[in-house]
C-alpha cells in the first residue's frame, strides 16, 4: 500500500495507469488474433493450411492468448520465479478469452504438476493457479492432483531441442492412484509451450487414465519453425 507499483514485465515504476504493465510493455504483448488453427491455436496463413500443426501426438487442440517473447517472456518468468502469484487471475482472463471454445466444451480442467521439492521452493504451482481462476471464470470444476510429478527433472528451459526435452520427462508424471476420467474432456493447463514434449507427457497420462481427450490452454507458445 505504501510502495508505488512497478511493472511486472521490467520492473519500471507505473505512475498511475493501473494495471500489472506499464504502457511500454503492454504494448509490446502480442496477443493471438483472428482466425486460428482449430489444432495448433496459431493465426491461420491467408492462403493455404496450417504449416505449424504436427501429426498425431496425445493433444487433440492447444489454445494461448500470448506469443512468447520479450514483454510476455518477461511477464510469465516474474509470474513463475518473482513470487507474483497475484498476477494469475489477469493472465487467467486472458487465456479465458483465447480459449473459450475449450473451456466451453471441457468436463475437467487440470493442471500441469511441478515436483514437490520445486513447489518447495516456489511456494505455488503457476499451473494450479491459472487453473483455479479458470475454473472460478468458466464454472468448469478442475482437478488439482489428476496427475503428480514423481520425478524431478531439470528445467525444460536449460535444454535444446525437442528430443531432448522429450527424454528429460519422460516417466516423470504418473495420474493419481484409482483416477478414473471415465471419457471425460480435459482440459491441460499451463503457462507456456515451447517444443511440447511436457504437456504431451502430461496428456499421455491422462489419457491412460481414462480421458475422451485432453485439449490444451496455456498463457502463450513459443514461435517454431513449421
Amino acid at each position: 500500500m505504501l510502495l508505488p507499483e512497478r511493472c511486472a514485465a521490467c520492473g519500471a515504476l507505473i505512475r498511475g495507469e493501473g494495471g500489472a504493465l506499464c504502457p511500454a510493455c503492454f504494448g509490446g504483448l502480442k496477443f493471438v488474433q483472428g482466425p486460428v488453427c482449430d489444432r495448433c491455436g496459431w493465426p491461420e496463413p491467408a492462403v493455404g493450411g496450417c504449416l505449424r500443426c504436427r501429426p498425431g501426438g496425445p493433444i487433440r487442440r492447444h489454445r494461448f492468448a500470448l506469443v512468447y517473447g520479450d514483454a510476455a517472456a518477461l511477464l510469465v518468468q516474474r509470474f513463475k520465479y518473482s513470487d507474483r502469484p497475484d498476477l494469475a487471475p489477469r493472465l487467467a482472463a486472458w487465456m479465458a478469452r483465447a480459449g473459450a471454445d475449450l473451456l466451453a466444451e471441457a468436463d475437467v480442467i487440470a493442471p500441469v504438476p511441478i515436483h514437490w521439492t520445486r513447489l518447495f521452493k516456489r511456494q505455488f504451482n503457476q499451473s494450479a493457479e491459472l487453473a483455479r481462476h479458470l475454473s472460478a471464470l468458466s464454472g468448469t470444476p478442475w482437478e488439482t492432483r489428476a496427475i503428480g510429478r514423481i520425478r524431478a527433472t531439470p528445467p525444460q528451459a536449460r535444454l535444446g531441442s525437442h528430443a531432448e526435452r522429450r527424454n528429460n520427462v519422460r516417466a516423470a508424471f504418473r495420474p493419481r492412484a484409482g483416477l478414473d476420467l471415465g471419457g471425460k474432456t480435459v482440459l491441460l493447463i499451463d503457462d507456456v509451450v515451447t517444443t511440447g514434449a511436457t504437456a504431451e507427457a502430461c496428456a499421455a497420462e491422462l489419457l491412460r487414465a481414462g480421458a475422451g481427450a485432453v485439449d490444451l490452454l496455456t498463457v502463450a507458445a513459443a514461435e517454431r519453425t513449421p
